[in-house]
């Protein structure tokens, strides 16, 4: 067989699996197989072979030399607000000077300050100005990324935020899903009983109708969505085939995670405030436990309790939670570092959160995640570095030589 592409000399060769699990939880998020002196073989976009650099073949149209260096799986990121508007620095100001985000968002602020400006443009604009996002993200090794809604507040205004969403996968090569957000805050010239109605009569079906989300979602928060409007939004959803994932715990012991339970969430997504209690509703359930450092590091909040999760035998997903009020970053390489530094995650931990687990989260492991025969060739090749654990130790640093996305040098 003649490969497209032959990347050869590979000092680690990381996330090396036979075949994936549905997702890694306890103990076993603590094993990463990692093959030394490695050879990794891609045609028409797949991984197709990889072994021994004793072994490698030799006829590839393409030819990469990673001396010294690792390749790693694509990062997954399975939380985002990719497509938003413009940034607001303002309100960061405002946060540095003791303004607290319930305070920001109760003046105008917060999501209603980005729902007014997204309003604003055409869906032409805003796919031009979250076009550049999005090489960002696959700049810094993001591979698959979810996208949500939830700034439009209007069914055409969250009808155009799903469209440039998918316009993004069909332009860059990233693989996209996309998740309907349309319960993400209540607009004020309306109530929040005649909005949820608006939601689940007006938005969801025409969503549905054009096939625009793969999951439904709620930001379920004191001051924002209520444990059973919650429910009552995910089931409507569920009814024309988007499957739940919730905003669970952020601000406060909101209830998030048990209505994630109830509806059977793929993901419950936050968790800087969460307790003994959630924790045992998720041990007997198998919703993902996501966890998103941006936010938590931006805010100042509590860093959720990851390792206890994973010492209570729970699975973990990381993810960015990219945003213009919250974790205005979609540097996966920063979450991971940030998940060892502030969660004490270890390395090999922290990076099956960030891909194996985010891909199982958006039902893409078949596909993405680990370097195993006939999954899609998403991969990082770093600079020459002394170690795995360098990778987030350095944190801050450009550790990423070249990226191939779909089996092809980006």
């Amino acid at each position: 067989m003649a490969f497209d592409l032959l990347i050869e000399n590979i000092k680690g060769l990381v996330q090396v699996r036979e075949s994936t699990p549905s997702y890694l939880s306890g103990s076993s998020m603590a094993e990463l197989p990692i093959l030394d002196n490695a050879y990794v073989a891609v045609k028409d976009g797949l991984i197709v072979d990889y072994g021994s650099q004793q072994n490698s073949p030799r006829n590839a149209s393409q030819l990469i030399d990673a001396k010294g260096k690792f390749v790693l799986p694509s990062f997954v990121d399975s939380h985002t607000h990719l497509v938003f508007a413009a940034s607001r620095e303002e309100e960061f100001v405002l946060k540095i000077k003791g303004a607290s985000y319930e305070e920001i968002a109760a003046s105008g602020g917060g999501i209603l300050n980005s729902a007014k400006k997204l309003q604003s443009i055409s869906e032409d604009e805003l796919f031009e100005r979250s076009l550049h996002r999005a090489y960002e993200i696959i700049k810094s090794g993001t591979g698959v990324v979810e996208i949500k809604s939830g700034y439009g507040l209007t069914v055409k205004d969250e009808i155009k935020m799903l469209r440039v969403a998918k316009r993004i996968e069909m332009a860059t090569g990233l693989k996209v899903r996309t998740t309907f957000l349309g319960a993400h805050a209540v607009p004020t010239d309306t109530t929040k009983e005649n909005y949820i109605r608006l939601i689940i009569d007006k938005m969801i079906p025409a969503i549905a109708e054009e096939k625009l989300a793969d999951y439904i979602d709620v930001f379920c928060e004191n001051g924002f969505f209520s444990i059973k409007e919650t429910i009552q939004i995910c089931e409507a959803g569920k009814r024309v085939g988007m499957k739940p994932r919730i905003h669970a715990n952020q601000l406060n012991r909101s209830g998030g995670v048990q209505a994630g339970v109830e509806v059977g969430a793929l993901s419950v997504d936050h968790l800087e405030n969460i307790g003994e209690e959630e924790i045992e509703l998720l041990k007997n359930s198998k919703v993902m436990p996501t966890i998103l450092p941006g936010a938590a590091f931006f805010l100042g909040l509590p860093f959720p309790p990851a390792q206890k999760m994973i010492q209570e035998g729970l699975p973990v997903a990381i993810a960015s939670d990219y945003n213009p009020g919250s974790s205005p970053s979609g540097n996966m390489p920063f979450m991971f570092s940030l998940a060892c530094i502030k969660m004490k995650l270890t390395p090999e931990e922290a990076f099956n959160a960030a891909t194996i687990n985010t891909a199982s989260c958006l039902e893409l492991l078949n596909e993405y995640g680990s370097i195993t025969k006939g999954k899609v060739a998403n991969l990082i090749i770093t600079k020459e570095v002394p170690s795995f654990a360098y990778l987030p130790y350095k944190f801050g640093s450009d550790w990423i030589d070249a990226i191939i996305l779909k089996g092809k040098k980006y």
